[in-house]
């Protein structure tokens, strides 16, 4: 697809999608490769921006450059964004009790701990997005490891082949020390995102390398 037509769509999906305002969201394009600019008036439209991109037929890969502006007054000091952020950890049902320390530095959150499982993790940071005040945020969190390497890498190959959206003998899976590594080539995005949580949902894994390409 030339540029021009996948600037375009690019901008069409960030027009459709409800949860972002791309009115401040400028779009280039170069050999598939997609740079955003401007600003959003939340942490959570800036993820969810990404999200709308990456879903585009034709994007290779994103480079963002998108800012987080808040559109009222400054909303939050750093110690009422950790209190809430505290506070939604404790009442969130996925969360581990006092698993996971937090800290906001203006405006930024920086997550640390350790947790059973990938979700846990995944679910921490969802929690915390849509927080007034948040302008980004490191998950830092670790997982425990839980299996041998080649359990691991034996669930992740059956979990692809069960998939319907992964061509899974595209795809070569390797783990060492709880590192899984991805290799191959997919054709869209959305089948590169699908491989990568299905590495992630295996018990023991403590960080994945997508190296899978699009095309």
């Amino acid at each position: 697809m030339e540029d021009k037509f996948l600037r375009q769509n690019i901008i069409d999906e960030l027009d459709w999608e409800p949860t972002v305002d791309a009115a401040n969201i400028g779009v280039a394009v170069n050999n598939g490769v997609a740079t955003l600019t401007g600003h959003v008036p939340s942490y959570a439209q800036f993820v969810a921006a990404e999200a709308t991109v990456k879903r585009v037929k034709g994007v290779r890969a994103i480079a963002q450059d998108i800012e987080v502006h808040f559109s009222g007054p400054a909303a939050s000091s750093d110690e009422d964004i950790a209190s809430r952020a505290l506070s939604m950890l404790a009442w969130s049902v996925l969360m581990p009790k006092d698993a996971v320390t937090v800290k906001v530095s203006k405006g930024w959150i920086t997550l640390t701990g350790q947790v059973d499982w990938q979700y846990q993790r995944r679910a921490a940071e969802d929690n915390l997005r849509s927080l007034v005040g948040v302008r980004g945020l490191s998950n830092l969190i670790s997982v425990k490891p839980h299996a041998i390497a080649s359990d691991i890498v034996r669930g992740i190959e059956e979990a692809l082949k069960r998939d319907a959206r992964v061509e899974a003998q595209k795809i070569k899976v390797s783990v060492t020390g709880g590192t899984v590594k991805l290799e191959g080539r997919v054709h869209s995005w959305s089948e590169r995102d699908a491989a990568e949580r299905a590495a992630w949902a295996a018990p023991g894994v403590r960080a994945v390398q997508d190296h899978v390409s699009i095309g």
